[in-house]
């Protein structure tokens, strides 16, 4: 089969075409036909430091497609359309994902369609709900809003929650975007300073919970952002990892709730529990056009370098998928 793989660690043109075995599956596992495929920070990631934490030399997390095989231990029948977490391989012709995973795709969604849900909004669902414990008509700080998981967070947060939704970004484009997905604040960073815009929005009280994919950059103004007992997840360092100058006392202060999470290196089991309640509360939302994949740009297999470089370079509003031909 025809896959993607990663030359050696370094830039988008590392990544190569490749003639690879298809994968063998166990009794638990289905063998998936891939259709699409979407772009991942974690792939961009692993391309620039080499082999994948996830142990395939093939880069994807997220695939779209249709079920060749099914183990002798799992339910879902042959020629089903699912769509799902992989432990990577899925920038390939085919692709196993564990059957607990697998998410039957509405009729009314493409695979292209399908292939921009697993990754972004299992993320956004896990840091709103199991994480930040968002509660309804509180306020959510969602920063990057026009990236995949803050496309999927400012839906969820509106749908499931009736937040009040506040979002950044760096264009207006991006923010009129997010506005129309149901943010009712939006703030551009690179012209506003945003902690003085929410602190304004919220009658100087800052917010229940920052969904934060920017990291060491952004920490004294969401500390500044933030409530009271506020609750702050760390998803992304979009911004830097190193912290200089740190008053710890102000986070006691304010009796703030840190964390950080990261969905790829979780375990199966968690994958599995944390698909089965995305399915169970968000997945009939699809169906009743309450939520939508929000699709950036789709290319073919063969530009898969081209796909990496507009992740890269921050032009995406939401996500980017890769068309397996």
């Amino acid at each position: 089969m025809k896959a993607i793989v990663v030359k050696q660690p370094g830039g988008a043109e590392q990544l190569k075409m490749s003639e690879q075995s298809k994968p063998e599956i166990k009794q638990d596992e289905l063998l998936i036909r891939v259709k699409s495929a979407a772009i991942n920070r974690t792939d961009i990631i692993s391309r620039k430091r080499g082999p994948s934490y996830l142990h395939n030399p093939i880069l994807g997390v997220e695939v779209a497609g249709i079920v060749e095989e099914s183990g002798s231990n799992t339910t879902t029948e042959v020629g089903t359309r699912v769509m799902g977490l992989v432990n990577g391989g899925g920038y390939a012709e085919y692709a196993v994902m564990p059957a607990n995973r697998a998410m039957i795709i509405p009729d009314k969604l493409s695979f292209d369609e399908a292939a921009a849900i697993p990754e972004v909004f299992l993320t956004a669902f896990q840091t709103l709900f199991w994480l930040g414990d968002l509660h309804k008509n509180e306020t959510v700080l969602v920063h990057a809003g026009g990236s995949g998981v803050g496309t999927a967070a400012i839906q969820l947060a509106k749908q499931l929650a009736d937040a009040k939704v506040i979002t950044t970004a760096g264009s207006q484009e991006k923010l009129n975007f997010c506005q129309s997905l149901g943010a009712d604040i939006g703030i551009n960073y690179k012209e506003q300073s945003f902690e003085e815009e929410v602190l304004k929005a919220t009658n100087n009280q800052g917010v229940e919970l920052i969904l934060d994919f920017i990291g060491a950059s952004y920490f004294n103004k969401n500390l500044a952002s933030i409530k009271t007992d506020g609750r702050w997840i760390l998803i992304g360092l979009l911004g830097g990892s190193q912290l200089k100058n740190i008053n710890l006392m102000e986070l006691m202060a304010k009796r703030i709730q840190l964390k950080g999470t990261l969905l790829t290196p979780r375990t199966d089991d968690y994958k599995a529990e944390l698909t089965k309640a995305f399915v169970q509360k968000a997945m009939p939302l699809f169906e009743q056009n309450k939520l939508k994949p929000i699709v950036d740009k789709i290319y073919s297999f063969g530009d898969v370098q081209k796909a990496h470089t507009r992740m890269e370079s921050n032009q995406n509003i939401g996500k980017i998928i890769l068309k397996i031909d």
